[in-house]
Order: structure tokens, then sequence, then C-alpha cells
């Protein structure tokens, strides 16, 4: 496992230590069921034929600069992050990137020896739903304990906030179960990419 916390997360040096290499926030892809070879779905392969254009290419396809969702998104992060140490009383440390198993995580902080959070950002409607179900979004799941099996890290604390609205808290700890089904179809994911990626180059008959 590789801490890397001397890189901003968004800057070029950031999207280089990604680039063809799957991240946690793309996991959810890799587990849904389609048709295709291996049982993944068709969002799993054009992931896939990304991640193969980024290693050949040497560069990122089609980099996302970003709206104003996002830049909301990174304009609250630190409030939320703010308002999360003060409830919890803890200190919240940031880093670039975690680079384990082959695979890249961007914690939004890593608390203590063993904690991480996810912060996320909902408009107040979704906030609302997100606080009635009283539940990690199914959505971020796969993206939380992604990153606890990156990170070799025990539990995460998913941070939902909207200005105005109350912040909603809630942890999860590892799930090794789930964590040996991501462990799986990253394994079987590469194994289609380097065969895909080698025909694509010319190499494979």
């Amino acid at each position: 496992m590789k801490i890397i916390s001397d890189v901003e997360q968004g800057t070029q040096a950031w999207l280089d230590l990604r680039l063809g290499i799957i991240t946690c926030s793309e996991l959810d892809s890799l587990l849904v069921n389609g048709k295709g070879e291996a049982g993944f779905g068709a969002g799993a392969f054009t992931y896939m034929n990304t991640l193969i254009g980024e290693r050949i290419t040497g560069e990122a396809a089609d980099p996302f600069q970003g709206n104003r969702h996002t830049e909301r998104g990174h304009e609250y992060e630190g409030v939320a992050r703010s308002l999360y140490e003060a409830r919890e009383d803890v200190k919240a440390e940031q880093v670039g990137i975690i680079l384990n198993h082959g695979i890249g995580y961007s914690p939004d902080s890593l608390i203590g020896a063993a904690g991480l959070t996810e912060i996320k950002t909902k408009l107040p409607k979704l906030q609302v739903e997100v606080i009635l179900a009283g539940e990690i979004p199914k959505e971020h799941v796969a993206q939380c304990q992604g990153g606890l099996w990156v990170s070799e890290r025990e539990w995460i604390d998913f941070v939902c906030y909207w200005p105005g609205m109350p912040l909603f808290i809630k942890r999860a700890y590892r799930d090794e179960v789930m964590i040996r089904k991501l462990g799986e179809r990253v394994t079987t994911f590469y194994e289609i990419l380097e065969e895909r990626m080698n025909k694509v180059l010319g190499l494979a008959a």
C-alpha cells in the first residue's frame, strides 16, 4: 500500500497517478450484472476501453474539467469536513491518493489510524431522502467498501451535506464478503483488459 500525501487531488500530477487504473469511484460499474464476458455489463466495458486508451496514449481520456455541480462539491467539501471534525471531535487528514491492489482511492480524509471519510454534497431533496433512509445510498456503497479495501482501514464515515440542511453521518465497517467480491471482479476485469489491449496493439493472435 502506498499513501501519496504530497499531491493535491484534482491536479495534473494526481490525474497522472490515476492513469489507466481502476479507481474506487468506478467500482460500482464492475458489480453490475450484464451479458458481457464474465458477466460484466456495458458500463464496465466502456470503462475498460477508456482505461485501455489511457494506457496506450499515456493521457487521460477526455479529462473532465468539471461543471457547476463539481465546483459546488469542492466548495462545500471543506465546510462539511469542518462540521464533521467539530461534531466528532476528530482531526481529518487530507491525502492525494492511496494505491493498493492495482487500484487507486482518493479519500476525502483519513481519520486517526483506522478511519476514513467519504464526503458527498446533495441537493436538499436528495439530502432529505438520505436522512430519512438512514443508510449509505446504494450507489456509494462499492466506493466506500473499496476505499476500506485499498486503505486497509476498519471503518468509513459517509458524510452528506448541503448548506442549511442537517449534516448526515453514517459509519460503515469492513464488509469482508463484498471486499472479496470486489477483489475478484477487479482481477477478472484486468485480465480481460489485458487481452483486449493486446488485440488492439496487434500482439495477440
